[in-house]
Formats: C-alpha cells, sequence, structure tokens
C-alpha cells in the first residue's frame, strides 16, 4: 500500500506545482506592457524534488499554514510562502525595463499545459486500473 500511495502523492505534488508554474507565467503574459516587470518563473525539477522530500527544503518567510509532514509543499495560495521563483532572463533589453519575452511565456505556457494534462491522464489511468484490479470476476 505505501508503493501506491507514494505514487499518487508524487503526482498530485507535481499537479500542484504545474498548477502554480501556471499561474505565474500567465502572470507574465497579463504583465507583458507593464514598464519594468520581471518576469518570474520556477525550476520545476528542484521544487519537486524538494516538495516530494528528496532534498532538504528552503526555510520560507512567514505562513499561516502549519507543515505536519516532510512531504507538503511549502504553502499555497494565500498563505505567504510560494516555491523559490526565478528572475527570467531576457534575451534582449526592452526600454522600459520589462522582462516578458511573450514567444518563450508562450511556449513555456503550451509545454507546462501538455505536462499538467499528462499529469492529469496519469492519475486517472492509476485510479481506473486501481479500481478494475479492485473489481470481482464476476462484475466485470
Amino acid at each position: 500500500m505505501p508503493r501506491l500511495t507514494q505514487s499518487f502523492e508524487f503526482q498530485a505534488q507535481a499537479l500542484v506545482l504545474r498548477a502554480e508554474r501556471q499561474r505565474l507565467i500567465a502572470g507574465n503574459i497579463a504583465n507583458a506592457d507593464t514598464p519594468g516587470f520581471q518576469a518570474r518563473d520556477m525550476d520545476f525539477a528542484a521544487t519537486l524534488r524538494e516538495a516530494t522530500g528528496r532534498t532538504a527544503p528552503n526555510s520560507m518567510p512567514g505562513g499561516a499554514m502549519a507543515v505536519t509532514n516532510a512531504k507538503h509543499l511549502p504553502g499555497g495560495e494565500g498563505s505567504g510562502q510560494t516555491p523559490e521563483l526565478l528572475y527570467a532572463r531576457h534575451a534582449q533589453d526592452a526600454v522600459d525595463q520589462n522582462t516578458v519575452d511573450m514567444d518563450r511565456e508562450r511556449a513555456t505556457f503550451a509545454d507546462n499545459s501538455v505536462r499538467y494534462e499528462a499529469t492529469l491522464r496519469f492519475i486517472n489511468g492509476s485510479v481506473r486500473t486501481m479500481l478494475d484490479s479492485m473489481k470481482s470476476h464476476n462484475q466485470g
């Protein structure tokens, strides 16, 4: 049973982080014309490793949520805690100091959307397989 829940926990963590990354990218796109806006992104692989307990978590400031398990994400919407965010590098300097590169943001948004959908399909397939395996041979 622990192996089964470990797989679901990992996929659930990945899904939450994909949603957070999608929110960040959407915010970058929404602020493409805001002077001085600095585009943000996260290192998804490093954040997922940290969230699943494979590395020591960074200490995060503030926090209304109690972390009762080492595998919990370091907070969420409204908690004052977010994964370590990085500033996106801009390929070309803009006069207004905005670092949003719309081509990069669109490509990243599409890639992250596909990966989010793939994670959902994996979880759905795993649940379906588990439910099918629990059915009696007479039920099905």
